[in-house]
């Protein structure tokens, strides 16, 4: 059946879904709240504090097109946290696509965006509908760094980093490991995808305001270089992600290794169904509720020319918050005015950088950035 809510929140059990629907009320956006499992999400919903002075619905819906058009039919905005996306997406994005309704999800699978891109982005686009992917601290923030450094011209290249202190989820677990062992990661040189490098061992990198080296990974390219491939400012970008904690970090090629070794020569069902079982051994339970004196991020970009510099760093807290607020952000502004751009879009293409920053400012989730421009 239809529903009269204009927002709709699918995977709201999840950790990031529960956090949506609490920035969805403080903004008073009536939101319907969808998942496979009604009593999970009723529960989750309810566990939100102040949810009663919100109009919301919590249904139960089949993961199929069909029964997702059906049910969101009368939305004009979906918020998507099913994962990992290249898995569960396309019925989302095709629910949309028949209902005529905004899409965002909180993606971090590169292969999933550059597919997207190609099957979906001219008819959202012919129907005047946002499909804007990757809408996560892990990703956005440093899209905006990158477009603050952007700000002086002549500037080509980008060298993106993103740090955060905290606990991955199930979903996001699974999503690494899915994307380690069955998908490329690309980062972008001369405006075209080159791939990383298959053993997707950790690089050292420098932590801006820390005196340890740090560990990152390509995280599965990011989405970083999709969304600037057709920038005509930006010719090349690479992107690694790393957790503070250097151990953990240190386990995670060993873990995909031994993954990889026990995948050989399984058909991709068999694959997904044992990167099911792992993840859920590595992170099984619900992360706890994050902690601002804990749970920090760091956004460093180095963007360069042939005769200029700058560096953008953007500290935070709470990155589960940020994406929570920014897809919140999105549902608001969709709800009052058109997107600065339309069909396949980031975040910023969207809504703009400096919009997206004075919100998340406003929320008190990120200091002012921290710019050096050399010319």
């Amino acid at each position: 059946m239809a529903t009269d809510k204009k927002v709709v929140v699918y995977g709201a059990s999840g950790y990031t879904g529960r956090l949506i629907c609490e920035y969805l009320r403080e903004y008073g956006i009536p939101f319907l709240a969808a998942g496979r499992n009604r009593q999970r999400v009723q529960d989750a919903v309810d566990a939100v504090p102040g949810i009663d002075t919100v109009e919301h619905d919590v249904v139960e819906v089949e993961h199929t097109a069909e029964a997702l058009a059906e049910q969101f039919r009368g939305a004009s905005v979906v918020l998507n946290t099913v994962g990992p996306f290249a898995r569960f997406g396309h019925e989302v994005v095709q629910a949309c696509l028949e209902i005529g309704a905004h899409y965002t999800d909180t993606n971090g699978e590169q292969n999933w965006m550059i597919d997207v891109e190609q099957r979906y982005g001219a008819a959202f686009a012919d129907r005047g509908l946002l499909l804007t992917l990757g809408l996560a601290q892990m990703y956005t923030i440093g899209e905006i760094a990158a477009n603050i450094c952007l700000e002086t011209p002549g500037l080509d290249t980008l060298d993106i980093q993103v740090f955060w202190k905290g606990h991955p989820t199930v979903a996001s677990t699974n999503t690494i490991l899915t994307n380690a062992v069955l998908a490329d990661a690309f980062y972008l040189e001369q405006n075209e995808y080159v791939p990383w490098p298959a053993d997707r061992g950790t690089y050292d990198v420098v932590v801006p305001g820390h005196h340890e080296v740090g560990l990152a990974l390509p995280w599965g390219g990011t989405s970083h270089p999709v969304w600037f491939k057709n920038d005509p400012r930006v010719a090349n970008v690479r992107a690694l992600g790393g957790v503070f904690d250097r151990s953990l970090m240190q386990a995670v090629p060993q873990i995909v290794a031994s993954a990889m070794e026990q995948m050989e020569g399984l058909s991709t069902e068999q694959k997904l169904a044992m990167i099911d079982e792992i993840s859920a051994g590595v992170r099984s339970e619900m992360p706890p509720r994050e902690n601002p004196r804990i749970n920090t991020s760091l956004d460093s970009v180095h963007a360069s020319g042939p005769l200029g510099r700058a560096h953008c760093v953007i500290h935070g807290n709470c990155n589960y918050k940020q994406t929570a607020l920014l897809n919140a952000h999105a549902a608001a502004e969709l709800l009052q005015q058109p997107p600065r751009k339309v069909g396949f879009a980031s975040s910023c293409q969207a809504f703009g950088h400096r919009e997206l920053l004075g919100t998340l400012r406003a929320f008190g989730l990120v200091l002012d950035p921290i710019l050096e421009v050399h010319r």
